[in-house]
């Protein structure tokens, strides 16, 4: 068995993985035992990886019972909405302006906008069956703008308010991209955002990132009161890390 101090990292990429892409669904429950089992690890470095969770809000500790995947509910997707609201658009309109005065801090925001076209003409001539196993591709787009964006914000407590949000937003974004539709919507309102910043337009990029926001947060609403999240949920794991 792999000692704990290189099991632990590895056991905690795994669970946050799980429950990020929701394989581990909201209120399922996680035993040490079961989990070292699952993946050939001891107590401590799974004990390890929990805890490291819960500090990111993805686990939560019910009294007398054992750690569960947090639950998402209305009300706390509209609080981080809220909180990211505050947040985000000032970021954008911030690398926005910076970008204007320094021509390499639109590097990747161009080449992300080259990658986004990219991805839209090839999924649009995908049929249904193809477009659901790509949503993928546009995930890790969506990923790297947010962490262009962070990148280039000269504000560093905003930005590692808005770094630590990710745990939080990234397994919601599988449920805001519940069909074509909204994923189409969404490359749009990417595409806006990344216009708005290589053109060093502020006002259009603090906008088109608050409408994103928005716009996401509706489809989230709609997705979490069409899904049922099962509490206790059995865990699913591969063996192999």
């Amino acid at each position: 068995m792999v000692r704990a101090t290189g099991k632990s990292e590895a056991v905690y990429e795994r669970l946050k993985g799980d429950i990020e892409s929701l394989r581990l669904r909201p209120g399922a429950k996680l035993s040490e035992v079961q989990l070292g089992e699952r993946l050939d690890a001891s107590r401590t470095p799974v004990r390890e990886a929990i805890r490291r969770l819960a500090r990111e809000g993805l686990v939560d500790f019910v009294p007398g019972e054992v750690a569960r995947v947090a639950a998402i509910s209305l009300g706390g997707v509209r609080a981080l909405f809220e909180f990211r609201m505050m947040l985000e658009p000032r970021a954008a309109a911030m690398v926005t302006a910076v970008g204007a005065a320094d021509e390499r801090v639109l590097v990747p925001f161009r080449e992300l906008l080259a990658r986004l076209e990219e991805f839209e003409e090839s999924f649009r001539l995908r049929d249904a069956a193809a477009q659901a196993r790509s949503y993928h591709d546009f995930y890790e787009v969506s990923e790297d703008f947010d962490q262009a964006v962070v990148a280039a914000c000269r504000n560093p407590y905003l930005a590692r308010t808005i770094r630590d949000l990710r745990s939080q937003t990234v397994r919601l974004r599988h449920l805001s991209h519940s069909g074509p539709r909204r994923m189409l919507t969404s490359l749009e309102e990417h595409r806006a955002m990344l216009k708005a910043i290589t053109n060093g337009d502020v006002e259009a990029a603090e906008a088109a990132c608050r409408h994103h926001l928005a716009q996401t947060l509706q489809a989230l609403i709609e997705s979490l009161t069409s899904q049922d999240f099962v509490i206790g949920a059995e865990v699913h794991l591969d063996t192999a890390l």
